[in-house]
């Protein structure tokens, strides 16, 4: 993890946020899925009730990744947990480390916390980021499948 500096983020990094999100996309082949704008990141990043908090990887002075992340709370544990929304690291900047330093400081920040976990998806295609996260020890949670509600279901549910 030589020459790779994890600095948590600022609200002038907006840009640089929003350029990973779309690199990312296109990379998991969601492009068109993306929703996300600049201001709106800023409200739920920097502004007043922050609901996500994200690390920038750099390396000599570059911004080569990033991760997003919130907290949950397990019920069965009584304390609150690291949910990654994201994470991804530039494709020409793959191998120095940057994902594997991001992971270590979520891990840190999870300890620091009193978290009782680290959690996060992968896309069952993506073999590569899922050896990767095997080598870390991370494990698979094949017992639970995410469910979702959203759009006009959303919308119908809260209606009830």
């Amino acid at each position: 993890m030589t020459g790779i500096i994890i600095r948590d983020a600022q609200a002038d990094d907006i840009g640089t946020i929003h350029d990973f999100i779309l690199a990312l996309a296109d990379y998991e082949r969601l492009a068109h899925a993306v929703k996300a704008d600049r201001a709106t990141l800023a409200r739920y990043l920097f502004g007043p009730r922050p609901m996500a908090e994200v690390l920038i990887a750099e390396h000599q002075g570059r911004a080569v990744g990033f991760a997003l992340f919130f907290h949950n709370f397990s019920t069965f544990e009584a304390r609150p947990g690291i949910y990654l929304e994201d994470l991804f690291v530039l494709p020409d900047a793959r191998g120095l480390g940057a994902g594997k330093a991001l992971l270590a400081r979520l891990a840190a920040l999870a300890i620091e916390r009193d978290c009782a976990r680290l959690e996060w998806s992968v896309l069952d295609w993506n073999e590569p980021a899922i050896a990767f996260y095997r080598l870390l020890g991370a494990k698979a949670m094949d017992e639970w499948t995410v469910q979702r509600v959203d759009g006009d279901t959303l919308a119908a549910l809260a209606a009830l």
